[in-house]
């Protein structure tokens, strides 16, 4: 076919804006092509341009089915609140109080503050916590910044709401061990709190109940500030390193992450076993199923917020991984895979490792790179 000389100039000019226009996406698909795949290194400027992208355009998220996920976001402006208990500055500031007084507890000794230390992550530093007459805990302080984000509550969720959370450590009689009529009796007797709650709550009585909200109300008003990472998911895509970048991509796919941490608050807020129970042993704990009575739920614990990770250690219900890199380790491995003892009974019965657990076979490099990415969260 012979083309009239303007009109083969017209053609060619199409093809050739054709052509340019879909250069970038073939660049884009070629670079797609070349994350995908696990390696001891990355090609930092193809992980770059996909990352570039609005979130909606990055690599689907490796998720297994019966997963519940969201796509990663920064943290709203404000947590949600009950209806029953708005926020007011005065309500925040007495909660405060409470949360750093050591009245709260039978000894005149303990605080909501010595477990949950704002230099700490909100934590203690410890495995374990300790309580009343020095007694040891079982499990480890969990962040309290990203509680406004989190239910139910604690590690086996037995507290649906923050206003139920906070009335659980002062009565637990291996941490404050107070009974609520005579923390009541304490703080009316005292000459600064009913006034403090007469501002609050219109009545000078102290009840538990009002304790319970002012608790709530601080916790509430703790949410970490907007970081690094929401930054970057804000569009500002230089604020992460090369290194940084490659561990929120594998974060997303390769490590499978996404299936338990995901969303503004990087939790799916279920509860999952890691293999992690101690069956039968001194350190035995059962998480949810003591709960419940389900035994599905044996051995179950919930999972944590990744927020503030690296500040936050040690890690898991027991406190058990000192360092966040160890965490990742055995992540890697597929953690571990307990078995019945000859002769163990079922009841309770043995905890069933959670399904989306498996090996990752993924290179020593690209744990570093996860584990460089977990410290900007």
């Amino acid at each position: 076919m012979f083309l009239l000389p303007g009109l083969w100039l017209v053609a060619a000019t199409a093809a050739q804006s054709r052509s340019e226009s879909t250069a970038p996406e073939r660049s884009i698909a070629e670079c797609r092509q070349r994350i995908a795949v696990s390696a001891p290194a990355m090609d930092a400027d193809c992980l770059r341009r996909v990352y570039a992208l609005p979130i909606d355009q990055w690599p689907a998220p490796t998720v297994d089915a019966g997963a519940v996920w969201q796509e990663l976001a920064p943290l709203p402006d404000a947590p949600p609140v009950p209806a029953d208990n708005p926020q007011t500055p005065e309500k925040i500031a007495l909660g405060k109080r409470l949360f750093e007084d050591p009245r709260l507890s039978r000894s005149g000794q303990i605080a909501c503050a010595s477990c949950h230390d704002r230099q700490l992550g909100w934590g203690d530093g410890r495995s374990v916590s300790f309580g009343h007459d020095r007694q040891a805990g079982k499990r480890n302080a969990m962040n309290v910044s990203m509680a406004a984000f989190s239910g139910p509550l604690f590690w086996d969720g037995r507290a649906a709401t923050l206003e139920a959370q906070a009335l659980h450590p002062i009565q637990d009689s291996a941490e404050m061990a107070f009974s609520p009529h005579e923390l009541e009796k304490r703080l009316n007797r005292e000459t600064d709190y009913p006034t403090a709650f007469a501002q609050v709550f219109g009545e000078k009585r102290v009840i538990m109940s009002r304790v319970a909200q002012a608790l709530a109300s601080y916790q509430r008003s703790l949410v970490p500030r907007f970081n690094r990472f929401d930054r970057f998911l804000e569009g500002q895509r230089g604020v992460l390193t090369d290194q940084q970048l490659w561990g929120l991509h594998l974060f997303r796919t390769q490590a499978r992450c996404m299936n338990c941490h995901s969303g503004p608050a990087l939790t799916d807020n279920r509860f999952h076993n890691l293999g992690l129970h101690f069956y039968g042993r001194t350190k035995q704990d059962l998480g949810r199923y003591r709960i419940t009575g389900d035994p599905a739920d044996s051995g179950r614990f919930r999972t944590p917020s990744l927020r503030n990770v690296g500040k936050t250690g040690p890690y898991m219900h027991n406190g058990g991984f000192m360092e966040l890199r160890g965490v990742v380790n055995m992540y890697n491995v597929g953690m571990p895979r307990p078995k019945p003892a000859p002769g163990a009974t079922d009841d309770p019965p043995f905890p069933q490792v959670d399904p989306l657990l498996q090996p990752l076979d993924l290179h020593r490099t690209e744990l570093e790179a996860i584990t460089e990415f977990l410290r900007t969260l």
